[in-house]
């Protein structure tokens, strides 16, 4: 009972504070309310996996997250933190969805403004309806949209984020990939640089994921699905970089919309083209082989990029230093002060290969 308390004092709160602000009470109460579900719900693992009641195929997941975590933090030397301590069940297969935005003259993130954590690029909704509705009113302003499914939201440190029923849905690969990804953000998070942290993480969790299969819990077929996978985000990653080139130089020549649109949708047709043709035949996994470039618009694009931002780069620093624990530290070392991370990382790979 006290829990709930203190998080519906936390709920009010954050509505009121938003009632005198440029955001909608009715929708911040709603996140607020779904969050006190969640986390009211919220059971140490450890207890879970002592629960004989508890079904085997969630027992073996949970199981699994507390190894990765542990390999996390004890081979890769992250900062493991509180994360994933505790689990909360969801009662459906999607948490929220979440909608982006970009004009359709630049790739540039459309942002809502939030108490407390301010400006974000994305809009997360709990009713299908509601979404829809903001999206056609963007759509109506010469917006691009992307709206997709979530299984997990953060509260960004603000309260103890548990492992969500959702996020089990995932396979064994995926499973552990996601708990490594996560607590990479815990031992580095570059302020203001949202696409490094992101794309480093997305590296961190597919090389992490691995190593973990691929090493003292040899397995050989997850062990082979962990690299086929890696190498199916590189692949997409060089799609996506050469895409972006090509529509940051069609924007930059500042052409009226008339004139611009038909351009654009003559570069996206050739990128899809593009993918099909030289992308999809090398991808090992059927997912990426799968990926459909025919869908792609500046929102969804941003959205991808954050995530698959050269990732080849990370991958050099992690065959010339040996290891994904050495190469951690030395991208860790490396970032924390630059003003550029990326040139910072590729210095890293200059001073490596130089005669």
């Amino acid at each position: 009972m006290k829990r709930w308390s203190v998080i519906i004092v936390i709920a009010i709160l954050i509505a009121v504070g938003a009632a005198f602000l440029a955001c909608s009470p009715g929708y911040v109460l709603r996140a607020a309310w779904e969050e006190a579900r969640i986390l009211a719900r919220r059971r140490p693992i450890a207890d879970i996996l002592n629960d004989p009641n508890v079904d085997l195929e969630t027992r073996a997941k949970l199981e699994l997250v507390v190894q990765a975590r542990s390999f996390a933090g004890r081979d890769l030397k992250l900062d493991v933190g509180d994360s994933y301590t505790s689990f909360s069940q969801v009662r459906r297969d999607t948490l929220a969805l979440v909608l982006s935005a970009s004009p359709v003259d630049r790739l540039a993130a459309h942002t809502w403004w939030f108490p407390i954590v301010g400006r974000v690029p994305y809009k997360g909704f709990f009713s299908l309806e509601a979404a829809e509705k903001e999206r056609r009113k963007l759509e109506e302003k010469h917006f691009d949209t992307y709206l997709r499914p979530t299984s997990a939201f953060s509260t960004l440190g603000w309260l103890p984020d548990p492992l969500l029923s959702t996020v089990l849905e995932q396979d064994s690969v995926g499973l552990v990939e996601t708990v490594i990804h996560e607590v990479t953000h815990n031992t580095l998070f570059l302020s203001g640089q949202v696409k490094f942290n992101e794309s480093f993480a997305n590296f961190v969790g597919s090389l992490g994921a691995i190593e973990f299969f691929c090493g003292r819990s040899r397995d050989e077929a997850l062990c082979e699905l962990a690299q086929k996978r890696w190498h199916d985000r590189q692949r997409l990653s060089a799609f996506l970089d050469e895409l972006w080139k090509d529509l940051q130089a069609l924007y930059a020549e500042g052409l009226p919309l008339d004139s611009l649109l038909p351009r654009r949708q003559a570069v996206l047709a050739e990128a899809a083209a593009h993918f099909q043709r030289d992308y999809a035949p090398t991808m090992r996994t059927t997912g990426f082989a799968r990926f459909d470039a025919t869908r792609l618009n500046n929102a969804s694009l941003i959205a991808r990029h954050l995530y698959y931002h050269r990732l080849p780069l990370f991958q050099a620093v992690y065959a010339e230093s040996g290891s994904l624990t050495e190469a951690i530290g030395e991208v860790a070392a490396a970032v924390r002060q630059a003003e550029d991370p990326w040139r910072a990382v590729e210095l890293l790979i200059e001073k490596a290969t130089a005669p």
